[in-house]
């Protein structure tokens, strides 16, 4: 009885570096014609973001310790409130997580919408994979309730886990989400003026916020205002004064088409290995080493047998072999990439998996080399 078990099992990389690379190779042009409504929203749209405290069900195994009090607790009430009264130190909720419930709501929304929640542990759960949001109330800062959110958890990776510590982890595993989970119970007003309307940027830009009023301002005379950046203030024309006068010319604005300026950005997920970049990120001249060090332990059971009539005991011992292995660095010489596409060819060229493009990312940006502003989320 001498089995062999590793204690990490490590996932192909090349898939997962192949879809990422594929991703940062097929980044659209810099610039195409895109409507209004598409990259702004109306300002006079109010907004609020909605907490809640809830409970996740179903999970196998993965769920919150039985240290964890207030999710015992919090199970406790939930039985107490169906007729049952139980014991929460007598509760065992290994298949039960206690999560914060996350979510949004503008005053578009009506009674009976349904939006998407984003649920988080706060015990000690190991994976939410599979688990089923129970109901949860969700109200804004205020303490007004403005919906309830159920529903199964997606969370985009697995987390499995055998009795002797052994475990493949994909993706991160505690935070997931329930589309269409929340369903809109109460609405919130928009803001009262309509004689002005300002326009609100997803992604502030100067550029892009001239060539908006511009193109309005073409049609409709001197009506548009760049404020900053991110908002272009609309005065409604004296023959838009009726509330569907007003709703036409704000549909005709949405549906006018600019081309918006974009900002070089690459966008980083660390905890899914996630990488997206836009069309327009080039890098300067620069040499890049590329290397890894991984190191495996393995763990062998090994079985002790006490002496004859000694009166001891049968254990089964590990007995661990710690590998280092170092690859060579490959060194690559990049000249100044005109395109995004260069960079995904030149990175696939030395073999980097989506951890490693990753931290090329960051050292590119540290050297001045990257001409592209880096978000990490």
């Amino acid at each position: 009885m001498n089995s062999l078990i590793c204690t990490r099992i490590s996932i192909p990389s090349f898939l997962i570096a192949a879809v990422a690379l594929m991703i940062l190779a097929m980044a659209p042009p810099a610039e195409s014609s895109t409507r209004i409504k598409d990259i702004t929203r109306l300002q006079s749209e109010n907004e609020a973001d909605l907490l809640g405290y809830g409970l996740i069900i179903g999970l196998d195994g993965t769920g919150d310790g039985k240290g964890t009090q207030f999710t015992t607790q919090s199970l406790a009430n939930l039985m107490h409130r169906m007729g049952m009264t139980v014991d929460p130190e007598k509760l065992k909720v290994k298949n039960v997580a206690a999560v914060i419930v996350t979510g949004k709501i503008t005053s578009n929304n009506r009674i009976g919408d349904r939006i998407d929640v984003t649920v988080s542990s706060v015990g000690d759960a190991s994976s939410l994979q599979g688990g089923l949001l129970l109901m949860t109330q969700l109200s804004s800062a205020s303490g007004d309730v403005y919906a309830n959110a159920q529903g199964p958890v997606s969370i985009g990776g697995f987390n499995v886990q055998v009795e002797d510590g052994n475990k493949i982890i994909n993706n991160y595993t505690l935070v997931g989400r329930v589309p269409g989970g929340g369903v809109i119970v109460n609405t919130i007003a928009p803001k009262s003026d309509q004689n002005s309307f300002v326009l609100a940027l997803q992604s502030p830009d100067f550029t892009t916020a001239a060539r908006i009023a511009e193109k309005i301002n073409k049609k409709y005379g001197l009506i548009a205002f760049v404020d900053n950046a991110a908002t272009i203030r609309l005065n409604v024309p004296d023959s838009f004064q009726y509330a569907n006068e007003k709703v036409h010319l704000i549909a005709d604005i949405d549906s006018m088409q600019i081309d918006p300026d974009q900002v070089a950005r690459v966008v980083i997920n660390e905890r899914t290995g996630t990488i997206v970049a836009g069309g327009n990120v080039t890098i300067a001249p620069v040499a890049i080493a590329h290397g890894n060090i991984t190191v495996n332990i393995k763990s062998t059971p090994v079985i002790s047998q006490p002496e004859p009539f000694s009166k001891g005991e049968t254990v089964v011992m590990p007995e661990y072999q710690i590998s280092v292995n170092s690859e060579k660095a490959r060194v690559i010489n990049l000249a100044e990439a005109v395109s995004l596409a260069d960079v995904a060819s030149a990175l696939n060229q030395i073999g980097a998996a989506p951890r490693d493009i990753i931290a090329i990312f960051e050292s590119l940006k540290q050297a001045g080399a990257l001409r592209a502003e880096l978000v990490i989320i």
